[in-house]
């Protein structure tokens, strides 16, 4: 696996960018970006699993939250690769590697960088898409509400 990583400024608080990210109805629209369809099923809290999956092919990942400081900081560290929505395991594509998403903020300005190791074949693919995820997260947290 190799990491690769990603920055973004969003004209909006940390606080509003964090909901972005992890809220079900937003995390849906720009995780789309990335993988279609993919949804997030557990609990954020730190120490819990949640999976990440794809309702388009069922392939998905389980992953452990290994450090979580609400509107700042979260760690995650794939333990299984799935498929059949998360129910089996599948080939260790993604398992051990990690992902992260660490949110600053200065004078309203929210800088968000996104850590991931990705499988080497995989990583052209995510060098296009992550920068579009994070356009949308932009779009999606500076929209008046």
């Amino acid at each position: 696996m190799k990491e690769i990583q990603f920055s973004i400024k969003i004209n909006t608080p940390k606080e509003k960018v964090w909901t972005t990210l992890w809220e079900d109805i937003t995390f849906r629209d720009w995780a789309n970006t990335i993988d279609e369809g993919t949804y997030m099923k557990g609990v954020m809290k730190e120490g819990n699993e949640i999976q990440f999956i794809s309702s388009v092919g069922g392939y998905g990942v389980t992953s452990l939250i290994v450090k979580l400081n609400p509107n700042e900081f979260v760690l995650f560290r794939h333990s299984a690769d799935t498929k059949e929505s998360g129910q089996l395991e599948r080939e260790k594509e993604w398992t051990g590697g990690t992902e992260s998403y660490s949110l600053t903020e200065k004078n309203g300005v929210t800088t968000l960088v996104v850590k991931t190791d990705v499988p080497q074949e995989q990583e052209e693919t995510f060098n296009i898409r992550f920068p579009r995820a994070l356009e949308r997260i932009k779009a999606l947290a500076e929209k008046v509400q």
